[in-house]
């Protein structure tokens, strides 16, 4: 009863004051089978993307952090194939983050955040750190022979194609 009546005040919530770049809806009847959207960031990788993801909402939240997947492709190092999320918040304690203060907007932000700004301290899929970190290094080879300022870069997806490269 508390999960049903949280969940249909933080609905009314994401409908009147959605976060930017966000957006949350029912996806049946059900109020445990949402569906999220949320556009790629300007200056990022994923400007003018649009992502796709799927929120269960488990029986016991909000003590519980929702389960939530990407539907849509995305080359990200915290990001799976499956569109499964390496995210604290998204993890009970102690290996995680969830509070019950938390909420659906807060973690749909906090990923939106995590796709402009990749944790590669915590990868899913690591070999996009490392195809990176080979890149980087060589970048950081050649800048450092020609004493020129060294870029880092990330990787990402161009989501309009689905190429990989790094930032």
């Amino acid at each position: 009863m508390q999960r049903v009546s949280r969940l249909k005040k933080e609905m009314q919530l994401l409908a009147s004051q959605p976060p930017p770049g966000i957006s949350c809806w029912l996806n049946s009847d059900q109020m445990d089978d949402l569906r999220a959207q949320i556009l790629g960031s300007v200056d990022s990788p994923y400007e003018g993307g649009i992502f796709n993801l799927e929120i269960v909402v488990p029986e016991r939240y909000p003590f519980e952090p929702p389960k939530i997947r990407f539907l849509t492709p995305i080359y990200h190092p915290n990001i799976d194939t499956a569109g499964r999320i390496c995210l604290d918040i998204l993890k009970l304690p102690p290996k995680g983050a969830w509070k019950p203060s938390l909420n659906i907007s807060t973690v749909l932000t906090s990923i939106h955040l995590l796709m402009s700004e990749p944790n590669p301290d915590d990868p899913l899929m690591a070999d996009i750190i490392s195809g990176c970190l080979n890149e980087n290094q060589s970048q950081v080879e050649e800048a450092v022979t020609k004493d020129l300022p060294v870029l880092r870069k990330r990787s990402a997806c161009d989501s309009e194609n689905g190429k990989r490269f790094c930032l």
